[in-house]
């Protein structure tokens, strides 16, 4: 009998299902969150995983958990040029503090700012195309090594992350990553209460009026009350920069 000739293929199955996202949020339904985060990494329920932080208002909380079950974690922070000095101070010191050992800091691509933001002042005429270049496309290339991500998202911080699960596929291509929201069902007090309780870091911003942060240009004060990220692209008809699509179905 001749041998069935093997034929080399690619395999193109994204690497999780809307079904492993469902199965998973029921899995973890009860869990606490370090609960959760320390069976998803040390049980490779989600293969190779990163940490996209932004080292904003909160990004401390997050950075904590995972820092106690992972220090060596690949941390995913995009230098887009365009971020706050107490910003970029900030990030150095969580680092320092929580005994991460895996920044990675991403930067957009040289040739394509020189071609499509020679100015710096993209921002201020095409805050989409901004961020396109600045965040979206660096981190895009960047999560294609890793089957899934965690976010520091919350449903508190906006109306369209309100209905968000913990655990998701991300819709920005076709490759079947997981995104991980595992404080999406935190309150502000919450996040206040671990802050205190761990003694964490503050990003100095907040103290003057910035709940959400993210590059200088484009983030403004907030009125007490306000949605948190109302600061955000003020003026514009946008609430994310791209790595995150508002709107996107959860998975319940």
């Amino acid at each position: 009998m001749n041998e069935v000739r093997k034929i080399d293929r690619l395999d193109a199955a994204p690497r999780f299902t809307d079904h492993d996202a469902v199965r998973l949020n029921r899995m973890f339904r009860g869990s606490s969150t370090q609960e959760m985060i320390e069976a998803v990494i040390e049980g490779n329920l989600a293969g190779d995983l990163a940490v996209v932080s932004s080292f904003g208002a909160e990004s401390v909380v997050l950075l904590h958990l995972i820092a106690q079950v992972a220090p060596d974690i690949p941390v995913l922070f995009l230098e887009t040029g365009k971020h706050f000095d107490e910003t970029l101070k900030y990030r150095d010191e969580v680092v320092e503090r929580l005994g991460l050992t895996n920044l990675v800091n991403l930067t957009p691509d040289e040739a394509e700012l020189a071609a499509k933001d020679e100015t710096g002042l993209r921002w201020s005429y095409d805050p989409d195309g901004c961020c396109e270049i600045r965040k979206v496309k660096p981190l895009a290339k960047a999560l294609a090594e890793f089957d899934g991500s965690f976010t520091g998202r919350k449903a508190f911080q906006s109306s369209t992350r309100a209905s968000l699960p913990r655990f998701e596929i991300d819709t920005s291509d076709a490759q079947g990553r997981l995104k991980i929201n595992p404080l999406i069902d935190w309150s502000a007090d919450d996040i206040v209460a671990y802050l205190e309780e761990h003694d964490l870091p503050r990003h100095p911003l907040v103290a003057q009026g910035f709940p959400s942060i993210g590059c200088e240009p484009c983030t403004h004060k907030v009125a007490e009350g306000d949605d948190p990220r109302s600061g955000r692209w003020k003026g514009w008809d946008k609430t994310e920069c791209g790595i995150h699509k508002p709107g996107e179905e959860p998975f319940l």
